[in-house]
């Protein structure tokens, strides 16, 4: 995913001017740096910029005073600034724009930069740096912006000369959603963004020599695939995040639909296929269900569809391998391509192309699946699924079962234009269980890094975004705290977000693996000094709501949605000796799953 890192004002290839990129207009004015940074945010059609001023920015600020078609919106730390746009970019497809100063301001941005290129999620974080004459002086508030980020963006810019921002601008913005889209980083030096330069408009096109990605597939190996996986016995359609980044949903559904092969979606893919269809075997991986997984293993043609065979997905590569299967593997990215597990047809494109390209020849064709086959397979898969490996004991009421909150919140929100967030852990686990996503886009999560934190600040930049929906941010009283002075940021640009705390006192999915890899010696994972939350959610200007018994769960969702207008903070008191069910441990294989309690 990374191309080379080249500084704008040198650099051949992807930073020299070329004619491609001429002007949308031949008359000149003379702007500020920091004038035509805006320019070019207001031609890319930016409406919202997270962001925390100091003093490397203040030019760029002064600039965003003068203006009133984007608006900024103040957070309370730079790493929430990043995640609130990444968050807003996951929800709408659009590039999230992000705003920090030099030296700390980048380093607190660092976590939410690296948590979006994890899960390829196309943004620009535009970073102030000390005068170029300071730069590699030890300045005040300087530090190596570019070879900090350097691992973890899809590519990034030092901009020395305020004639190329308008040049670097649209590169970063090409960069970082064509492809297979990432966070792209612009580091703008303050003399750069005070100095006069002659402008004449935003680039209309971008060209670079060394980033052409490829979109179309190549035909005889999608033909090749398709015989394939038209001539299986026991077919597997298995789906990542690709599947929504390049908005080939519908694509995917009308594959599976005409073929009638069972589907499962990764962690970062749920919502591309319907969970409530017959065809969808729920989620797959450590916390996969047992149909999906032992699906996954048993096979014998499987297509996977923008996803990457990651360690959460398929356990233990070597178990993996020992069924003999033909892969076929369609990605954008050819390096994540037998990356992980060697396939036997690799194509190489856009997957919403591609897929359309395999209705058409499958509509054209007269092949079609073998039905006897397919039926056998569908009769073996229905044994699994009805192991209900789901399926939790409730209690008897006086205690709260997160699973419940989850599913009381589905029940209530399921007809409704939804959004549900999520920080990391056994919470994120559940939601991901248990509230059956039917809509792509509606379930946003940090996948990749696993980033504590990010729940709040990415239901922020959603509700900017659908202003109307519902947002739900599902999380746990250890991650709630990462990030939580953006109640503070909720208040301020009236965001009315819902946050649901699965409060178990414990740092949960650490506890669990605790109690079942280290023979329960919970080493720091019991969180011994809370808050109370309901006073504190009160203390920002929101609504606190404490719900300790199940009777009471639903009244209370049915309350804090009754509050349209009103953040509110529900604490609920959930069950801490509660796991997540199924689980496959580090280092197993796919199928060696521990279903409840009794296998441990």
């Amino acid at each position: 995913m990374e191309i080379s890192k080249v500084e704008i004002s040198s650099a051949a290839g992807v930073g020299q001017r070329s004619p491609s990129g001429s002007a949308s207009s031949s008359h000149s004015e003379e702007l500020r740096g920091a004038e035509v940074l805006v320019k070019c945010l207001q031609a890319e059609g930016v409406r919202y910029v997270w962001g925390y001023p100091g003093g490397a920015v203040l030019h760029i600020y002064d600039a965003f005073y003068k203006q009133d078609t984007i608006q900024h919106v103040l957070v309370r730390h730079e790493q929430a600034a990043v995640h609130a746009a990444d968050g807003y970019a996951r929800a709408t497809g659009d590039v999230g724009v992000a705003l920090v100063t030099s030296g700390p301001g980048v380093t607190n941005a660092i976590t939410g930069i690296a948590t979006a290129y994890m899960d390829s999620i196309p943004m620009v974080i535009v970073t102030g740096q000390v005068p170029t004459a300071a730069i590699g002086l030890d300045a005040f508030q300087e530090c190596d912006t570019v070879g900090i980020t350097r691992p973890i963006v899809k590519h990034n810019f030092l901009v020395k000369d305020a004639r190329d921002m308008a040049e670097v601008m649209k590169k970063a913005f090409h960069i970082a959603r064509s492809g297979r889209p990432g966070p792209v980083v612009v580091d703008i030096p303050k003399d750069v963004s005070f100095k006069k330069v002659p402008y004449s408009g935003y680039p209309t096109s971008v060209e670079m020599r060394s980033y052409n990605p490829v979109r179309k597939g190549h035909g005889g190996q999608i033909r090749k695939a398709l015989a394939l996986l038209l001539g299986a016995k026991r077919p597997y359609i298995y789906t990542g995040g690709g599947v929504l980044m390049s908005e080939a949903t519908s694509e995917l559904r009308a594959l599976v639909d005409m073929l009638g092969y069972p589907c499962t979606n990764t962690l970062m893919g749920l919502g591309a296929y319907p969970a409530s269809d017959r065809k969808f075997l729920g989620m797959l991986g450590m916390h996969g269900t047992f149909e999906a997984n032992n699906a996954m293993q048993n096979c014998d043609v499987l297509l996977a569809v923008g996803a990457r065979f990651d360690d959460r997905v398929i356990g233990n590569p070597k178990h993996f391998a020992q069924n003999d299967r033909k892969i076929i593997h369609i990605d954008i990215d050819p390096s994540s391509i037998s990356k992980r597990v060697k396939v036997d047809i690799p194509i190489v494109g856009d997957v919403k192309d591609v897929l359309g390209e395999m209705i058409a020849m499958i509509r054209d064709g007269n092949a079609r699946p073998d039905a006897q086959a397919l039926a056998a397979w569908w009769e073996t898969i229905e044994g699994w699924r009805r192991r209900e490996c789901l399926r939790y004991d409730p209690g008897n009421g006086e205690v709260i079962k997160p699973q419940f909150v989850v599913e009381t919140l589905w029940n209530m929100t399921r007809d409704r234009e939804t959004y549900i967030t999520s920080d990391v852990g056994q919470h994120q686990m559940w939601a991901a269980q248990y509230y059956r996503f039917d809509e792509p886009r509606r379930w946003i999560n940090s996948g990749g890094l696993g980033t504590m934190g990010v729940g709040i600040p990415y239901a922020m930049g959603i509700k900017m975004a659908k202003p109307d929906a519902e947002v739900f941010c599902i999380t746990g009283e250890g991650s709630v705290q990462m990030c939580i002075q953006e109640l503070s940021t909720c208040l301020q640009y009236n965001t009315p977000i819902k946050i649901v705390s699965l409060n178990n006192r414990y740092l949960g999915m650490v506890r669990q693996w605790q109690e079942i890899d280290y023979e329960g010696r919970y080493s720091h994972s019991y969180m011994d000094a809370l808050p109370n939350f309901v006073k504190l959610a009160e203390a920002y200007g929101h609504v606190g709501l404490l719900v300790e018994k199940a009777q009471d769960v639903e009244p209370a969702l049915r309350e804090a949605r009754r509050l349209k207008d009103r953040t509110v903070f529900l604490d609920f008191r959930t069950d801490p000796t509660e796991n997540v069910f199924p689980m496959v441990k580090a280092g197993m294989g796919l199928t060696e799953m521990l279903l409840g309690s009794e296998d441990l």
